[in-house]
């Protein structure tokens, strides 16, 4: 394992490299290659685009559900239900990031000729950031919807222990000299892995991100682990039960619809005992050129942003306003000069990972002003 001078230093590895590494490991887990290309190309998407929660962070947990049975590297989607513009997939417990990319790529095909489509898949387990989906649709040309529910980590309005998912929302379409629109978001205030992170990195909590196991506002990682997280908005008093409807909203277009988990009787986030996820997603496309011309539809889109990034700001605002999905792709393009920067902890568990598989982690260096 590569050890630093200053272990408190953040490094930085080259993202194609990172990506070869991550692939190798998840094929000597016994993974097909192509579906290893995908586990690997979604998880580095996310490191990419700066959100560390959901990549390369999370390959020890998938280590250990492989390890454990609980899911199945080897395993290939079916196609259950096809109808021209409504599917469902049977992810028979293996990779969700491969799974999803399959059920998603069926509905962008289908779209192309019914106007839209939509995929839902079962039996399925975490997929990733759920925005990686919505942007391939969009990179296609087309909108891009991409759900999925989640193990119970947020406790509804009212409530004081988790009992839904984070359950996140994301939809994307092509914006033209703007590029793609991403909004991609958790129903709750926050995801669990940016808890994660902070607790990794020390840090407290604002009020409003989570509870703890008395109901009380969680001020520490630790706290808001143990306890619950809250739906988007916080509290009662600051709108959460919008959160909470939105992800409820989730948990009935894809556990329910998709005849798979759903609420409180999905197993724990990661868990390596209490049996399989059997999450449910979903991907709804549309072809905007099944209406009119699809320049036509850009170039709206170039018009709407152009309003958008114009508008008048408040006092002290540091900066224009921002289109969903800019934050990310400029973390991409400073991911392509400065590499992927990694915190010690997530370092030192590839290590890990790297002396087990005996396959060598990337060098690790500085990383690039």
């Amino acid at each position: 394992m590569p050890v630093y001078q200053d272990p408190d230093d953040p490094r930085a590895l080259d993202a194609g490299a990172l990506t070869r590494w991550t692939a190798a490991v998840v094929e000597r887990l016994g993974t097909p290659q192509d579906v290893a290309a995908d586990v690997a190309e979604i998880l580095l998407a996310s490191d990419r685009r700066g959100i560390a929660s959901h990549g390369t962070a999370r390959l020890p947990q998938y280590v250990a559900l492989v390890d454990a049975g609980v899911v199945d590297p080897g395993a290939r989607p079916l196609l259950e239900k096809d109808l021209p513009a409504l599917a469902r997939w049977d992810a028979r417990n293996g990779w969700g990031h491969h799974a999803s990319r399959v059920a998603l790529d069926h509905a962008i095909e289908r779209a192309r000729t019914a106007g839209s489509c939509t995929a839902v898949i079962r039996r399925s387990n975490h997929y990733g950031i759920a925005g990686w989906y919505a942007i391939r649709a969009a990179e296609a040309g087309m909108i891009g919807m991409s759900l999925t529910n989640s193990s119970p980590l947020v406790a509804p309005t009212r409530a004081r222990i988790p009992m839904i998912g984070t359950n996140p929302i994301a939809v994307a379409a092509p914006a033209g000299r703007f590029g793609t629109l991403c909004l991609d978001m958790a129903t709750s205030t926050v995801p669990r892995g940016r808890i994660e992170v902070a607790a990794r990195r020390g840090e407290s909590l604002p009020v409003g991100w989570a509870i703890d196991v008395d109901g009380s506002p969680a001020r520490t990682p630790e706290a808001a682990l143990r306890g619950a997280l809250q739906p988007l908005g916080g509290g009662e008093e600051t709108a959460g039960y919008k959160g909470y409807g939105l992800s409820l909203i989730v948990d009935v277009l894809t556990g329910i619809l998709g005849d798979a988990a759903f609420g409180p009787n999905i197993v724990p986030l990661f868990s390596t005992h209490a049996g399989i996820a059997d999450l449910g997603q979903l991907f709804w496309v549309i072809d905007p050129a099944a209406l009119d011309d699809a320049d036509g539809f850009v170039a709206r889109m170039e018009r709407y942003c152009e309003q958008l990034t114009s508008a008048p700001l408040i006092p002290d605002a540091p900066g224009r306003v921002l289109i969903p999905g800019e934050p990310e792709a400029e973390a991409e393009r400073i991911a392509a000069r400065r590499g992927i920067v990694i915190d010690r902890e997530h370092h030192e568990a590839l290590g890990r990972i790297a002396e087990r598989f005996g396959v060598p982690l990337p060098p690790a260096g500085a990383p690039a002003a």
